[in-house]
């Protein structure tokens, strides 16, 4: 009987946790501004949050991102640029949420109850309680001027 031979170097490779959730990050262009969108939190009304919510099954992160923002702010917007991937712990349990930098279309009719606004970039510094949002609003704002 043999034994199986491994090499020395050989590391066992962590499993990468796909993502259980998805968002956008959008963006839009008012004359020389550029703006971004804000909706209500679904279980606190005075927090301001970027649209996110889970993946459905068969969905890719990017679809998801694109649904969630139009059920939760009535906004279509295209996703352009994948941007990070954020670990937390929400009121149901670990999250691994994919966010995108999304450009705006239209405007639509939102599916769920929540506020929506357009903010400038330190605006929607402000209003983002969580440094996680912060830090998905300075990588879009430098994708979104062209600085990558």
């Amino acid at each position: 009987m043999t034994t199986p031979v491994v090499p020395a170097n050989a590391q066992s490779q962590p499993r990468v946790r796909p993502p259980t959730h998805a968002g956008g990050v959008v963006v839009r262009r008012d004359g020389p501004a550029l703006r971004y969108l804000v909706v209500t939190a679904k279980t606190e009304s005075r927090a301001w949050v970027l649209p996110k919510g889970r993946i459905e099954e068969g969905e890719s992160p990017s679809q998801a991102a694109h649904r969630e923002v139009l059920e939760e702010a009535g906004v279509d917007a295209t996703v352009r640029d994948p941007l990070d991937i954020i670990d937390f712990i929400g009121r149901k349990g670990p999250v691994r949420a994919q966010y995108f930098l999304m450009e705006f279309v239209s405007d639509g009719v939102p599916c769920e109850d929540r506020e929506q606004k357009w903010l400038e970039l330190a605006e929607a510094l402000d209003a983002l309680p969580y440094p996680g949002a912060q830090e998905l609003i300075l990588k879009a704002d430098a994708l979104a001027r062209g600085g990558g």
